[in-house]
């Protein structure tokens, strides 16, 4: 049991406990330099110089401060010296457009906005007249030039240091804090329309990590954890809580796309992350499999054999002794290697956000580095479930938390009630009554089913799933989840709501057909290639062979062009955004059906 009733607690033991000369962060703030190093005790420190400052701004208890910035030191800072003052952590990702900041802003009522460098602080001044609220506007980069507008107040962040006037006594207002007192309103990113604030508690996201401490393997302040989600995250944010409250030292990546370099740097024992790195490791790592000489890969699939049977372990099922006994070798001349590429000291990996690939997980339980996985929403704080770490079970998310309800409507939507269901959405008090109950039960949206075990399985999201004309229910993730094992399929959407049979738009994996000497030229010249339609259908008819007639994919048709944030395809979260795919390739889908193609 957690003995925190506010998430400042932990912050005051960590920073001037026993732990406060320990590294607590690692980061770099120009690529190639080495990661430097801060104790628990000089972020302290700096956080109670950003509460003054903030005090000073004139931001009172209950206000809310708006945070757009990549993960860097200054923003776990702001986040605490936030909690100290009872102001309210509004963060966004630093994805979002200009006029998605405006909507968040304003509908937050924000009086502080931090930005983090020249990219964000062009978005804010293209929002500041239209966002009254607004008092001061704080830049992280001290190399930031400030045109200045007349007004808000702009400034830099190491400006907070040296602001004149008196400030409150952190500790005494610190103490001053509640379990219901609202932590942060982390905005939804949503599929259609504007986002929603979720107002998460104290007690919200606490009773939370008291359930997720109370499942996961052994965890204390000599672990290691590499950060490199935004802390804007739901997942990761909650997860930054729980290193803060357990003593760990915390790498921040600098990028996504330094992870792999970054983990041998950090060396980490804990990573948390989505499906989609997971699946990206796998894919890289399958693709230099390839490229090693017959004798050599002779060797790694006997090792990687060797390590599948005894991850069957992990799963409730018998080891072989052979492989019992070959494991040693195996491990001396394949898996360590494999360990070794992520920092050679990784217990386990955690997974949220999206359903993990049966494949992929299996695959890292062979590796030496099994995958714990996780189900939630941003409005239940957000982890409801946790798979057991020693009775893995791939396609399952486990059972619920100790302190969590979890019960399955008649339509199949997953309910579930306790204390880590939202304090609701901001200002949106229809829309709350939608989703949580008379009777306490927050409706998720997703539909699932409890196997005899007593373990959740999720299918889709309720409002993806698709009915044919014929009448059939088609839950599209499992689906896509199954197709993407193909090695040269990247994304897919499937189609088939009120139509005769399914569809699927497909983003090919332009790495692998080149690699495998299918492909060369540019991405149109390869979604054009007959040779690489009929490798992509090869593997769909192989991998949909046991699906249900009316859920196998027809026809298909190839995107030059990935889905992403920035072409307004995917939500900051990395949701594909179903119904802009199916407006921006409306002619295309409808092509599909008429037995053409549009190219």
């Amino acid at each position: 049991m957690i003995d925190y009733t506010t998430l400042i607690q932990p912050f005051l033991s960590r920073t001037s406990g026993e732990l406060k000369e320990r590294v607590y962060l690692r980061y770099k703030r120009i690529h190639g330099e080495p990661y430097r190093d801060m104790s628990f005790a000089e972020f302290g420190a700096r956080t109670r110089e950003t509460f003054a400052g903030f005090a000073k701004l004139g931001v009172q208890r209950g206000d809310r401060i708006a945070l757009l910035s990549e993960s860097r030191p200054e923003w776990l800072m702001a986040d605490f010296a936030a909690l100290a003052l009872g102001a309210i952590i509004v963060p966004m990702f630093p994805t979002l457009t200009a006029q998605q900041v405006e909507f968040i802003v304003n509908n937050s009522g924000a009086k502080l906005l931090l930005v983090s460098n020249d990219l964000q602080f062009g978005k804010a001044k293209k929002i500041v007249e239209a966002c009254p609220a607004l008092e001061a506007i704080v830049i992280f980069n001290d190399s930031t030039t400030l045109a200045k507008p007349s007004t808000p107040r702009i400034m830099h962040f190491a400006e907070l240091s040296t602001l004149g006037g008196s400030a409150p006594d952190f500790d005494h207002e610190a103490a001053r804090a509640t379990p219901d007192d609202l932590a942060t309103i982390i905005y939804t990113s949503g599929t259609t329309g504007n986002p929603k604030g979720v107002m998460l508690t104290h007690h919200n996201v606490l009773s939370d990590l008291d359930g997720a401490i109370g499942m996961l393997p052994h965890i204390d302040e000599h672990d290691v954890a590499l950060s490199f989600l935004p802390l804007c995250h739901a997942f990761e944010h909650i997860a930054m809580h729980l290193f803060m409250m357990m003593g760990f030292t915390v790498g921040l990546a600098e990028s996504v796309d330094t992870v792999a370099e970054n983990m041998l740097e950090i060396r980490p024992t804990i990573m948390t992350g989505v499906p989609r790195f997971y699946e990206r490791v796998y894919s890289r790592l399958m693709r230099a499999r390839d490229k090693l000489t017959p004798a050599k890969r002779r060797i790694f699939d006997w090792g990687l054999a060797v390590g599948a049977k005894n991850g069957r372990g992990l799963e409730g099922q018998p080891v072989p002794l052979a492989a019992k006994l070959l494991k040693p070798l195996a491990d001396k001349l394949v898996l360590e290697k494999i360990r070794e590429k992520t920092g050679g000291r990784v217990r386990y990996f955690i997974s949220g956000a999206a359903a993990l690939p049966a494949e992929v997980g299996r695959a890292f339980a062979s590796f030496g580095m099994p995958i714990i996985e996780g189900f939630g929403l941003t409005e239940t704080s957000p982890i409801i479930s946790v798979s057991n770490y020693k009775r893995l079970k791939w396609g399952f998310v486990g059972k619920p938390m100790p302190n969590i309800e979890i019960r399955i409507a008649e339509d199949g939507e997953i309910l579930t009630r306790g204390p880590h269901v939202m304090k609701g959405y901001y200002k949106l008090p229809d829309e709350t009554r939608e989703v949580i109950d008379a009777d306490g039960w927050f409706h998720t949206g997703d539909i699932g089913e409890f196997d005899s075990a007593g373990d959740l399985r999720i299918t889709d999201r309720k409002k993806h799933l698709l009915v044919s004309s014929g009448g059939k229910n088609i839950a599209p993730a499992p689906i896509e989840s199954l197709l993407t094992q193909s090695r040269y399929i990247d994304q897919i959407m499937l189609i088939g709501d009120k139509r005769q049979f399914c569809t699927a738009l497909i983003v090919p994996d332009f790495s692998s057909l080149r690699e495998a000497g299918i492909a060369r030229g540019s991405e149109k010249d390869v979604v054009g290639n007959s040779e690489v339609r009929a490798a992509i259908n090869a593997d769909i008819e192989m991998l949909q062979k046991e699906l249900a007639s009316y859920e196998r994919v027809r026809r298909f048709e190839l995107l030059h062009e990935a889905f992403t944030v920035e072409n307004g395809m995917m939500t900051p979260t990395m949701k594909v955004k179903r119904k802009a795919v199916e407006e921006r390739y409306r002619e295309l889908i409808e092509s599909l059906y008429q037995g053409r193609s549009t190219g």
